[in-house]
């Protein structure tokens, strides 16, 4: 695995594992070169037909469940906001709008997830721009440039084969949600593992069986 390249990390908003993920990324090699890309994961979803967690029933309770023992086993603050799921658009494209930075996007998760405010209403989107200190946030993410950029993203996304979120992608390699974290720092650690007999065979399967 050569690591000399950008690591890509998709993510949305809408997803509180992105924001746990986000939270250890201390526990990434200081020399990875880690490049955010806001993305849209309802696209995704639509692009491979999948339903969001959030959109059958038992799995959803067991979602929130989840996130909620996942950050108090990492000691990480987790308030879940007061309606999901929420529309992100706006939240994604204000990032874009702001640069894209770690720092820009870690305050959003944070205002989203660890203070437990709602975003997707015109009064919640406001007080996000009042909170980042972005007077024109409102004007900004209607800008033509800024929509294409998510766009972009989402479309990259899917052409590399994203199908959830958060999903870090290096060298062309596919890390999908925040318990997946130990499996990039593994493959950091052990180049040579995707590339074991083992990976290798269980990577080819041939498919037994299709539902109709």
């Amino acid at each position: 695995m050569n690591t000399a390249g950008p690591t890509e990390w998709f993510f949305d908003f809408i997803s509180p594992f992105a924001y746990l993920q986000l939270e250890q990324f201390d526990r990434l090699p200081a020399t990875l070169d880690i490049v955010p890309r806001p993305m849209v994961l309802g696209a995704l979803l639509n692009h491979w037909g999948q339903k969001g967690p959030a959109e059958i029933g038992p799995k959803r309770v067991f979602t929130y469940r989840y996130a909620l023992y996942r950050a108090q086993t990492l000691g990480i603050t987790l308030r879940i906001p007061p309606a999901h799921p929420f529309n992100p658009i706006k939240a994604l494209r204000l990032a874009i709008a702001m640069g894209s930075s770690l720092d820009v996007i870690r305050r959003i998760f944070r205002h989203i997830w660890h203070d437990g405010h709602e975003v997707g209403s015109p009064e919640g989107f406001a007080a996000l721009c009042e909170a980042m200190g972005c007077r024109d946030g409102l004007a900004d993410v209607e800008a033509q440039q800024v929509k294409d950029l998510l766009r972009a993203n989402t479309d990259r996304a899917i052409s590399l084969g994203v199908f959830g979120a958060p999903t870090f992608v290096l060298d062309g390699e596919l890390f999908w949600g925040e318990d997946a974290t130990g499996m990039l720092l593994h493959c950091l650690r052990e180049p040579g593992w995707l590339a074991s007999d083992e990976v290798r065979r269980v990577s080819t399967l041939p498919v037994g069986i299709q539902r109709a």
